[in-house]
């Protein structure tokens, strides 16, 4: 029997680098593909990218912005998704009003940093808002996600925070999904709360939710371990709810 595919969808400005402990540790178990996100200001335009190169059945999983574009997957090509897993993410469009203004106003400040300072100076201001404030102090992970948001470019970041700022609902999609899905989130995921994804699991029928201790929004990279282990269950998971 073959493995089964397995397609790793970064988030904003990452890399495989997010996403290389757990492809280290599953490559025994399924057939890895990590995701190089198209420069695009359209999740859909990613979304389509990814299904162009994708096996024809695969199980998915995001992190952050890799999820969003993972629900746009869903949403144009349902029967090749076996199974879904959502991490460190969100389902809902802009905020209107003041909410939304809010956040196009500070992201468009940050797109101005990148554009006058660099990028590795969006990561530092970045990375204080993302990570667990005890990760930190961790000098090889900190230098490892500035090196790597240093390879973006300011206009690859500008199309993706207008790919952001332009995302669709996603809420009507989540009952209709049939297959085994994870919903994971750090418990101090600032960015992402625990409360959001405890809405998306009420929303997706039979979902499991996986919420891990002393961990930020980047899971994938401050506590791989956990991301494994629940990666694993979650691909071996034959239906039903769990909840952890």
């Amino acid at each position: 029997m073959s493995q089964p595919s397995l397609v790793l969808i970064p988030g904003l400005l990452c890399d495989a680098t997010v996403w290389r402990p757990q492809a280290a540790a599953l490559s025994a178990e399924a057939d890895i593909h990590i995701v190089e996100l198209i420069e695009s200001d359209s999740l859909g335009a990613m979304a389509e990218a990814v299904i162009e190169s994708a096996p024809q059945r695969f199980a998915l999983a995001g992190h952050s912005m890799g999820a969003r574009v993972a629900l746009e997957i869903l949403r144009r090509a349902p029967q090749r998704i076996e199974r879904l897993a959502l991490l460190d993410t969100g389902y809902q469009p802009l905020p209107a009003g003041v909410a939304g203004e809010h956040e196009i106003r500070v992201r468009q400040d940050m797109v101005a940093l990148a554009r006058e300072h660099g990028m590795r100076a969006v990561g530092k201001v970045w990375l204080r808002g993302i990570l667990h404030p005890r990760r930190l102090s961790d000098t090889q992970l900190v230098a490892s996600l500035l090196d790597m948001i240093e390879r973006r470019t300011p206009e690859y970041y500008a199309a993706q925070i207008h790919a952001l700022l332009g995302r669709p609902d996603a809420t009507g999609l989540l009952a209709g999904i049939g297959c085994p899905a994870l919903v994971l989130c750090g418990q101090q995921d600032a960015w992402s709360p625990v409360e959001r994804h405890r809405r998306m699991t009420a929303l997706i029928p039979g979902s499991t939710l996986t919420i891990i201790e002393d961990c930020g929004h980047m899971a994938t990279v401050e506590q791989p371990e956990a991301v494994i282990s629940a990666l694993r269950s979650w691909l071996a998971f034959k239906g039903g709810a769990e909840h952890s």
